[in-house]
């Protein structure tokens, strides 16, 4: 699957849109990683569990997108974009979306 931020695939056309196409996650904070964070907090710094805690769960996201987008029979993803939301207290989401499209043949 051929997936990008820009609207146009280099090289290829777009034969039709099939539709909107997401992906989400709601990840939760690990009491291990907060107390980490609260430390690093004071002395400054990457709070590094925090980063492959969001890099994973992003991961899953675009995962998830790429699996709508093949169920819905398309051959890329243009127009990707990344959002972020807190949904409680210790959880957040991350949502990635664009428009899958049919790429004419080569």
């Amino acid at each position: 699957m051929i997936y990008s931020t820009t609207e146009s695939i280099p090289g290829r056309e777009i034969e039709s849109v099939v539709g909107i196409v997401n992906g989400n996650v709601v990840q939760a904070k690990h009491i291990g990683r907060d107390i980490m964070a609260g430390l690093k907090s004071i002395v400054g710094g990457e709070i590094r569990g925090y980063t492959e805690m969001l890099t994973e769960a992003r991961n899953v996201a675009v995962q998830r997108l790429i699996d709508s987008a093949t169920e819905k029979g398309a051959d890329a993803i243009v127009g990707i974009r990344f959002t972020t939301s807190t949904i409680m207290d210790g959880s957040s989401e991350i949502m990635v979306f664009g428009t899958a499209v049919k790429l004419k043949p080569n």
